[in-house]
């Protein structure tokens, strides 16, 4: 009997830590951490590891979320000082029309009628995309994930940094860096750039676009860096 009291005892600590940890992406798409007020009453929610996990899988912040706040619970990733939020509150509403550029991607770049969850048009639940990472046709948009095609953080690395707030989050939310791919390819890839990561298909389209977005910005590549990318290109485009 005892034992089996402290079998339980420990896989309810294990559970409440498990708990803890869970960042919440409530049905409006909203993250909430511990630090949210919001935590404890969103009892319907898609559960995510951590908060840069939910803001990349389409959420965003909440209204007065403080950077104090977000840096504690998503700190930076590196000594160079990047964290998520340096490149805005998740995916942001340019123009004001309540699609968020997640959604605006998503519309743009299915190729078949999309599906809204309400008739306000603001958020995607279904549609056709064909993964340019891959080739393979997806309708649920929640096994899609929103690529940068530069990532942020390599982007912070090579001169963003030194953007102001608004450049930075025009980058994260431009229409030219951004793809509708797996979820599960764009997580591998990480803050990688083409000389360490390629996608299995239309490598060579990947790469052009890639340093297209990167000049557009001025990104700057160490000599080094530089050759690596031009080897890249010289082997997938032929």
């Amino acid at each position: 009997m005892l034992k089996r009291f402290a079998l339980l005892a420990v896989t309810a600590a294990f559970a409440t830590t498990s708990h803890a940890a869970t960042v919440k992406q409530s049905s409006s798409g909203i993250c909430h951490d511990q630090s949210s007020s919001y935590y404890e009453r969103t009892k319907r929610f898609k559960p995510f590891s951590s908060l840069d996990a939910c803001l990349r899988a389409g959420g965003r912040l909440p209204k007065g979320y403080s950077s104090s706040s977000a840096s504690s619970s998503n700190p930076p990733t590196s000594s160079s000082g990047y964290s998520r939020e340096q490149f805005g509150r998740g995916w942001a509403d340019m123009d004001g029309d309540c699609q968020n550029s997640r959604h605006e991607a998503l519309i743009a770049q299915s190729t078949g009628q999309v599906r809204f969850k309400t008739g306000r048009e603001c958020r995607v639940v279904a549609g056709r995309w064909i993964s340019p990472f891959t080739g393979a046709v997806i309708h649920d948009p929640s096994m899609i994930d929103i690529d940068h095609v530069v990532p942020l953080k390599w982007a912070w690395d090579r001169g963003a940094n030194r953007w102001s707030p608004t450049q930075r989050e025009r980058f994260a939310n431009d229409p030219a860096n951004l793809l509708s791919v797996e979820a599960s390819l764009n997580r591998q890839k990480g803050a990688k750039g083409p000389d360490q990561w390629l996608p299995p298909a239309n490598q060579c389209q990947y790469v052009l676009r890639f340093t297209r977005v990167m000049k557009t910005y001025k990104l700057k590549l160490s000599p080094a860096e530089e050759r690596r990318l031009t080897q890249t290109r010289s082997r997938v485009c032929g």
